[in-house]
């Protein structure tokens, strides 16, 4: 449904897609995760069409988003994380111009209208101006908007941020009702419990590049078990380090002069070693708490870095 050859996008020097590669199937929701930074939303750009990649090669279906663009943006719908409604308009507006804008006419425009808005749990808020609907409403018309024409494959960036749990919960709902339905759905999130939650597989990007890939399972794999302890105080690097290195599998994920990050398996029991090697290396440690193996732990292992920095 959707395939990525070899992607690059350069802005000037700056490479912001560095030969990204996967391939996302029917009835499945594929999330795209990284730092900021890291080159999601360019991807999601040049998916869309809204980029043009420096070089490599998106399809949709079998049609180049470049080539053969008009054909590839009739099976997309997006859901930006801007919302993208006319607030003076009501809701069942909203969803009938952006319907119109995909092509739908008449009775199947009214019906479609109407399914949309049952679905997303505003038929009876329909009529109202979308400058009176509250955060969670205006984002489950956002989704709806990006539905309305019953897209092949769906692009979600980022559709419940700022959303009360409640709504949350709905919009996770209408996501994986999407793929029931068999629409191929990329979903990237700063949320990583959605992510783990909701997704078939994963990909990974940081600096521009996949850096993992795989189901879940595949993916808390490559963490052979270990957890990962964070400490805060006063670090010198190159001192911790060097002390570290002599505490049996203990593997530095990052450190600078205020925050430590070790990978390691068994942590609990290793907390004596760890804490007399800092302490040889004259670090003042206020704080430690320990993460079990997640799909968290596997994503600052790799990248050093929290999901939302």
């Amino acid at each position: 449904m959707i395939e990525l050859t070899s992607l690059r996008k350069e802005y000037g020097d700056l490479v912001a897609v560095d030969g990204v590669e996967f391939a996302a199937q029917a009835g499945e929701i594929f999330g795209l995760l990284g730092p900021n930074g890291a080159g999601k939303s360019t991807t999601i750009g040049c998916i869309s069409g809204l980029l043009q990649p420096t070089a490599g090669r998106v399809r949709v279906l079998g049609h180049d988003i470049v080539a053969d663009a008009v054909a590839a943006k009739q099976l997309l719908g997006i859901v930006p994380q801007e919302l993208a409604l006319y607030e003076d308009l009501s809701a069942r507006e909203n969803l009938a111009y952006w319907g119109g804008a995909y092509g739908l006419r008449g009775a199947e425009l009214r019906g479609r209208v109407d399914t949309v808005l049952e679905t997303i749990g505003l038929l009876d808020r329909a009529k109202e101006p979308v400058k009176k609907y509250s955060g969670g409403m205006k984002r489950r018309l956002n989704f709806g908007c990006g539905v309305i024409h019953e897209p092949k494959v769906l692009l979600l960036d980022e559709p419940t941020v700022g959303v009360d749990p409640q709504s949350r919960v709905r919009l996770l709902d209408l996501v994986r009702a999407q793929a029931e339905s068999g629409t191929c759905v990329l979903y990237t999130t700063h949320y990583m419990e959605e992510a783990q939650d909701l997704c078939d597989r994963l990909a990974i990007m940081d600096n521009g590049k996949i850096i993992a890939l795989g189901t879940l399972e595949e993916l808390r794999g490559e963490l052979d078990e270990r957890d990962l302890l964070r400490l805060t105080g006063t670090f010198d690097a190159q001192r911790t380090r060097a002390a570290l290195a002599g505490v049996d599998e203990a593997e530095v994920v990052h450190v600078d002069e205020t925050s430590l990050m070790i990978s390691m398996p068994d942590a609990w029991s290793k907390l004596p070693a760890v804490f007399g090697a800092l302490a040889a290396a004259d670090a003042d440690v206020r704080a430690t708490t320990m993460t079990q193996p997640s799909l968290e732990t596997l994503f600052i292992k790799l990248t050093g870095r929290e999901l939302r920095e």
